[in-house]
């Protein structure tokens, strides 16, 4: 037995997410073992088991063990969670379907692309809110920002109906994956009309999707945005892991990774 407010360790962890009957335990276990990135066997065994377990239930009748297994599964980079995370994607429970599409774009497996296709069939028509539920049918803005992704180019078709979708974070998330499909510059430069908008929770959105696009022209945009200084460095450090990405080790910095630099360096 763990004492109270003694440090978890890997082996406690896996012991309470396996043993305890206490949910709340083993929630944390599973959330532990994924923000501490433990890559052990054990680890991954523990919580593939914790991702079919269907004992602790929710108030709305949801799995959250499940949810935060699936999340973990997603950071540990083993490729062996990929098929039971693609089975989540059928879950009666929206938020374990939305937390498997984080984790499979994570992983980065294009096993996932067929079934998260799947799960946009019927286009805006099916992208509606579920009566009496906080969300819609689908977890549609974690299906298209996996798809961008995972490269999915036959998505594009798929996806571009969700540019006129009535929540602008999913017009965003269309705007993020069509351009890292396309590498069509409209879609960053509408990335960047979103950082103009009142809604503050927006436009920190909308910095997270252009430093995981890499846009570069969005660069001063971002550095004079109406938002905290510590979200847009992490949104230009996307930019510049981008821009580094396109040299040579051998090679100098390039004007664009400076400019980058220097707006980094103006925010510090």
């Amino acid at each position: 037995m763990q004492e109270e407010g003694a440090p978890l360790t890997v082996e406690q962890a896996i012991s309470n997410l396996q043993q305890t009957e206490d949910p709340s335990l083993r929630y944390y276990a599973a959330w532990w073992l994924g923000k501490f990135r433990v890559k052990e066997q054990a680890a991954i065994e523990a919580l593939l088991e914790a991702l079919k377990d269907e004992t602790h239930r929710s108030p709305d009748g949801g799995y959250p063990l499940q949810r935060n297994a699936a999340k973990a599964l997603g950071k540990l980079e083993n490729l062996q969670a990929v098929p039971p995370l693609i089975n989540c994607l059928s879950s009666p429970d929206y938020y374990v379907r939305e937390s498997a599409a984080q984790a499979l774009e994570m992983l980065g497996d294009s096993r996932a692309i067929p079934h998260l296709l799947k799960l946009l069939e019927g286009g805006l028509e099916n992208a509606v809110y579920v009566e009496g539920k906080p969300h819609l049918r689908q977890p549609v803005e974690a299906i298209i920002e996996a798809l961008g992704t995972l490269k999915a180019t036959e998505s594009i078709e798929e996806i571009k109906p969700f540019l006129n979708h009535e929540i602008p974070k999913i017009r965003y998330a269309a705007s993020r994956a069509l351009y890292q499909l396309t590498q069509n510059p409209l879609y960053g430069e509408q990335l960047i009309r979103g950082l103009e908008v009142e809604d503050l929770q927006l436009r920190r959105s909308v910095l997270m999707d252009l430093g995981a696009i890499g846009y570069f022209p969005a660069a001063s945009a971002i550095a004079n945005t109406l938002a905290e200084n510590s979200l847009k460095l992490i949104s230009l450090k996307g930019l510049l892991e981008a821009e580094l990405k396109k040299n040579t080790p051998q090679e100098k910095l390039s004007p664009e990774s400076i400019k980058i630099l220097d707006l980094m360096d103006s925010l510090l």
